[in-house]
């Protein structure tokens, strides 16, 4: 059995808590509160390069969780300092930094609609089909934002799902998505931490993108590979050619930007990514966080990603 269990959350920084509540919990359907924490957030000093980094965090799951929707997320929202930082400047997708994050469906079309339609969410892309990898696996596909602009991906895998007679429905994180250097040095990193089942590849300009690039810039190249291990959801590494500019930001900027690997016993995990050879950006941390206590590292991987270890025993 493997130590890790794929991606247990996406981090999704925000600026203000209860316009996250509307969003999150009341449009998209996240209402299992795990835990809501206000206070220190030790581990970061590497990352933040401050000695004090304090945020309220609140992670929730989906009522509808399945294998394909298996993600929470956690939304963080930084009080120290100057409060949330800034979404990166310039992103559209693919550059180094996180890009999205995608909640699985049933009838995105219909899920779209009524977020656009009647709840004032922002489209980002209108749904379309579409069949990927060499099985030629079907799927629908929609963007919208966050209230922050983050892009959200909604994604309907009809080819791994056969026939499923239910209603229209968010279920929960399929994947999140970022932008790296190189792609074989990424995907051999993650395989080695359980992402070992390549749903698909591809390798031409995604057009429907084309819209969130800069006007007056060429538009870049793609490279695109989805992972998913044998737990948890995934991640979708996103080369672009020429390489943009880095826009991973800073911890915590508004929108999705970090995501955190599960495991079972985190004692074992670091002796795991030890033996690998991964560096770790910090100790054990715990945080007690009412019924529960949170249990992470942050760890580097080959972009310096914001990128956690947690133990899922909330």
């Amino acid at each position: 059995m493997s130590t890790f269990q794929g991606v247990d959350h996406a981090g999704i920084g925000v600026a203000d808590m209860d316009v996250a509540f509307d969003y999150w919990m009341h449009k998209l359907g996240f209402t299992e509160v795990f835990f809501d924490y206000t206070g220190p957030v030790p581990g970061l000093e590497e990352i933040t390069k401050t000695k004090s980094t304090k945020a309220r965090i609140v992670m929730l799951g989906h009522k509808n969780t399945t294998r394909l929707g298996p993600g929470k997320v956690k939304l963080v929202q930084r009080l120290d300092g100057d409060g949330a930082p800034p979404y990166p400047a310039g992103i559209g997708y693919g550059e180094v930094g996180l890009a999205e994050v995608c909640l699985h469906t049933l009838h995105t079309e219909k899920i779209f609609r009524e977020l656009v339609d009647n709840h004032g969410v922002k489209s980002l892309m209108e749904p379309l089909s579409a069949a990927v990898g060499e099985q030629q696996i079907e799927l629908d596909i929609a963007y919208f934002a966050d209230p922050w602009m983050g892009k959200v991906e909604l994604i309907d895998w009809k080819g791994l799902w056969t026939s499923r007679p239910a209603k229209p429905r968010i279920e929960g994180v399929n994947h999140v998505a970022f932008g790296v250097h190189d792609m074989k040095v990424t995907t051999d990193f993650y395989q080695q931490l359980g992402f070992t089942d390549r749903i698909f590849e591809s390798t031409e300009f995604f057009g429907p993108m084309a819209p969130w690039y800069q006007v007056g810039r060429a538009l870049p190249g793609h490279h695109m590979t989805l992972w998913l291990s044998g737990k948890g959801a995934g991640i979708e590494p996103v080369r672009l050619t020429p390489l943009w500019e880095d826009c991973r930001g800073e911890w915590g900027h508004v929108g999705p930007m970090d995501f955190g690997i599960g495991v079972q016993n985190i004692k074992k995990a670091v002796e795991e990514l030890k033996r690998l050879g991964i560096e770790m950006h910090s100790d054990i941390q715990v945080l007690d966080v009412g019924n529960s206590e949170f249990k992470y590292f942050y760890f580097k991987d080959p972009d310096d990603q914001y990128v956690s270890i947690v133990e899922t025993s909330y």
